[in-house]
């Protein structure tokens, strides 16, 4: 998965990537010929007292650590532009199929789960492209390169180097197969911990309503120690892993000294050439150890391009036509054939043969008990899901094969949980309509029994909203959601019990003023209250999925069993009959 990530997401950078890899190799041959520049110094400077050599040798060795350097800081520049720019278009790749998902995809992966890949799972995958571009490209070059300088040193003291490099590798082989386990389990656990982290932030309300402070500690407390659990069994073994690498290291310049001090004794060796190969001995190893640091890496690297995989290769859906619609000649007909949806795994359909016929001018109600599938059947008209059966039409054709932002335009709907951006009320109005003039926003809150309270707030139409609307009541909320969808001034309203929040005086008053702003459009609205939807045109009722009845208010009070139940649940049958 992490090959082929990266391959697609590295294919643009192809000249930067080829810099790097031309800027490393220079930096890396370089590093590689100081050493043997040194040995100059010393057997054939230092040793005869030549400070003419030393001078003219060093001057050199000098220029080659410039260009040394400078090689490397260009590497690192072109490399961290890279790693930074792949990072950016995966962040961006998972966005855009994020913004694609209906919402059976999101409730699939889930909120936290999301966010942490594209924001923690990205990062290691980008932290991965740098560390190779600085660590993987010139580990390879200088082990390579420092094992043939080291036998053109001293051929029989390399023979440290078939002991050496064998013991290293089994070392890293055993420790990576440690740890790639507990990487994927690390990352499930930081899903876990920022899924509930996310839950108790939201429900804070609720958990001092109840007092359930010690109890929401204590199961973050558990996940968190989950999570430090792991973590530290990983820090762990990457701490025994550097001690280890570090103890072969040193026990092999403690063996190239000792074997290499008998050499320079009986005249095999010269002490320049003694010092090279301890140099590259050191740079094998560190070469070595590079790569170590990389294979720690991979493993975590690894899991977090597969979670991004599986984000990236989920199909929506709800899918774009290929050749959409782009005009319709009717305006604001709604009609469900024949529908129904099953949620994926579901023992039973939450909704099964649904008919339904909203036409400009006539508001639609739709009533039934907790679960009956009201709030899934608004959710189908623009698309939210799409129906496993039947189909849903706009102006006699079906939304599946209606461009969105057509769809969009034509259909608002008011969720059953009004969610108001962070920004300012006229932010949040305009949300459906960025070019709307403030005389219309005004009067949306005017229809929407808004805009006495928007006028106490300080700025007004500048007043700040919190993410998700936390400064503002949930009444405050429904009606600032209500003023959006009328400033968005689509053909079909949709309201999911939108007016649940409000007291009895305000909703009489919203459905009054709202009946003369959507006179001439098709209004559907879902809601509990029987005083909500008893004068609408048309009332259907849905019991466990199915339409089991429809008609006017006082036909279905003579004839329908289940609506009178619902009505009488609410009001006496006096109320009922006036």
């Amino acid at each position: 998965m992490l090959i082929r990530l990266l391959r697609a997401r590295l294919r643009p950078y192809g000249k930067s990537i080829l810099l790097v890899v031309l800027f490393q190799f220079v930096a890396t041959l370089a590093t590689l010929y100081l050493p043997t520049v040194n040995a100059d110094i010393i057997d054939k400077g230092v040793v005869p007292g030549d400070t003419g050599y030393i001078m003219r040798v060093g001057a050199g060795m000098l220029g080659v650590s410039l260009v040394q350097i400078a090689a490397q800081v260009a590497a690192v520049y072109f490399g961290a532009q890279t790693a930074m720019g792949a990072g950016r278009d995966i962040r961006a790749a998972i966005f855009s199929r994020v913004m694609d998902f209906s919402s059976r995809e999101v409730g699939q992966f889930g909120a936290p789960s999301l966010i942490t890949r594209i924001t923690n799972d990205v990062q290691q995958v980008q932290m991965l492209v740098l560390m190779g571009f600085l660590l993987t490209i010139s580990a390879p070059i200088m082990c390579v390169g420092g094992v043939l300088l080291a036998l053109r040193q001293d051929v029989p003291l390399s023979g440290l180097l078939l002991v050496i490099l064998p013991l290293l590798l089994i070392v890293v082989l055993i420790l990576i197969r440690l740890i790639r386990p507990l990487v994927r389990r690390m990352q499930v656990r930081i899903d876990k911990v920022n899924r509930i982290m996310r839950e108790q932030i939201t429900g804070i309300r609720v958990i001092r309503a109840f007092v359930r402070d010690e109890h929401e500690q204590a199961r973050y407390g558990a996940a968190n120690d989950e999570l430090t659990d792991v973590s530290l069994r990983v820090g762990k073994l990457i701490a025994v892993m550097f001690p280890s690498l570090m103890l072969i290291v040193n026990l092999s310049s403690i063996a190239v000294l000792w074997f290499g001090g008998h050499r320079i004794e009986s005249g095999a060796m010269q002490v320049g050439a003694l010092t090279a190969f301890l140099s590259y001995l050191m740079q094998i190893l560190m070469a070595v150890m590079m790569a170590t640091f990389m294979f720690v890496m991979i493993p975590r690297a690894d899991v977090c391009a597969e979670r991004i995989e599986e984000v990236l290769a989920a199909e929506t859906s709800v899918l774009v036509p290929a050749n959409p619609v782009t005009q319709l000649t009717r305006h604001g007909e709604l009609e469900l054939r024949d529908v129904a949806f099953h949620y994926p795994g579901a023992e039973a359909p939450v909704l099964c043969d649904v008919h339904l016929t909203a036409r400009p001018g006539e508001v639609t109600a739709v009533i039934g008990s907790t679960g009956s599938g009201k709030t899934t059947l608004l959710n189908l008209v623009p698309r939210l899901f799409d129906a496993t059966g039947g189909e849903v039409l706009v102006d006699g054709v079906d939304v599946r094969r209606l461009d969105p932002g057509l769809l969009s335009r034509l259909v608002g709907l008011v969720p059953q949980k009004p969610y108001l951006f962070g920004g300012t009320v006229a932010s949040n109005l305009r949300y459906g309509n960025p070019d709307a003039t403030d005389e219309e926003l005004w009067a949306a809150l005017e229809v929407a029994q808004a805009r006495d309270f928007v006028e106490r707030m300080e700025g007004g139409l500048k007043a700040r909203i919190a993410q998700g609307g936390t400064n503002v009541s949930g009444g405050q909320r429904q009606r600032l959601a209500i003023a959006r969808v009328l400033v968005h001034r689509p053909e079909i309203y949709l309201f999911d019990d939108s007016f649940s929040a409000l007291d009895y005086a305000t909703d009489a008053a919203l459905r009054t003023a709202l009946a003369q702003q959507t006179a001439d459009a098709t209004v559907v609205i879902v809601a509990q209250r029987v005083s909500t939807i008893r004068d609408a045109d048309r009332i259907l009722v849905l019991d466990e999925g199915r339409v089991v009845g429809t008609g006017t208010h006082t036909e279905l009070m003579d004839t329908n069993e289940t609506y009178r139940e619902i009505v009488l649940s609410q009001l006496t049958e006096q109320e009922a009959a006036a």
